[in-house]
């Protein structure tokens, strides 16, 4: 009874800390993507999120409840909408669009860091003989990478009020663009409820993979300039 007591208490350890290091990384991902949003469109003219104290890397300033969740529990989400003002920019359909993939960018560029530093570590790990610690570490930057790109490639998605609407809208004709704004509050509504259906679990799953393969190609250099 004593040993499975003791079992029983490792993996409630386990599983709290496993549901730590996902909620860090979470909480990471949203608030540098959040950030780069604000940061894109203060270095285009719009001082709003900086003077909403949006420009910041405390999560809580960032965190959308819903949002966080639907990351933990499948991978994507999102956090709360920097304000921006278009007024600000010389040019407001691309400023708009400038600051709309700064996101998602922002994504893609930290799980292609995140795999260039996990393909050294794990080279390390194998040249040290093993360490507990760098073996956390390397999993860790699996988690990392994995939501890292379920976010970029979500927010990519050309529909109101994700991302890659907004970069999408850039690219249209005036008379397009106001009247898909006219309808935008109405978007995350029908998002969520496209979302629940299920209907786009296999497209989204089908293009993080190939993301993710492109990305661990990409960083695969490592072992080439180490090798073992």
């Amino acid at each position: 009874m004593g040993s499975f007591s003791h079992f029983m208490q490792v993996m409630d350890w386990q599983g709290l800390w496993w549901l730590l290091e996902q909620l860090a990384a979470v909480l990471l991902c949203l608030t540098v993507h959040e950030t780069c949003h604000g940061l894109a469109a203060y270095c285009l003219g719009d001082p709003t999120a900086r003077a909403q104290h949006r420009l910041s890397l405390d999560p809580l300033r960032h965190i959308d409840p819903l949002g966080a969740l639907m990351m933990l529990l499948v991978g994507f989400g999102w956090a709360k909408p920097v304000p921006v003002d278009p007024r600000y920019f010389k040019r407001p359909k691309t400023g708009m669009a400038l600051t709309a993939l700064a996101g998602p960018a922002s994504n893609l560029a930290m799980a292609y860091v995140s795999l260039v530093l996990r393909n050294f570590l794990i080279l390390a790990y194998y040249k040290s003989g093993g360490s507990g610690l760098l073996l956390e570490i390397i999993d860790f930057l699996a988690l990392f990478v994995v939501l890292n790109v379920g976010l970029g490639v979500f927010n990519l998605i050309p529909f109101p009020p994700l991302d890659g609407s907004k970069v999408v809208e850039g690219l249209l004709p005036d008379r397009i663009y106001f009247t898909i704004l006219r309808f935008e509050r109405y978007g995350m509504l029908v998002l969520l409820v496209v979302l629940w259906s299920g209907l786009l679990d296999g497209p989204l799953d089908a293009a993080r993979g190939w993301v993710l393969e492109l990305l661990e190609r990409g960083a695969s250099w490592p072992y080439a300039l180490l090798g073992s």
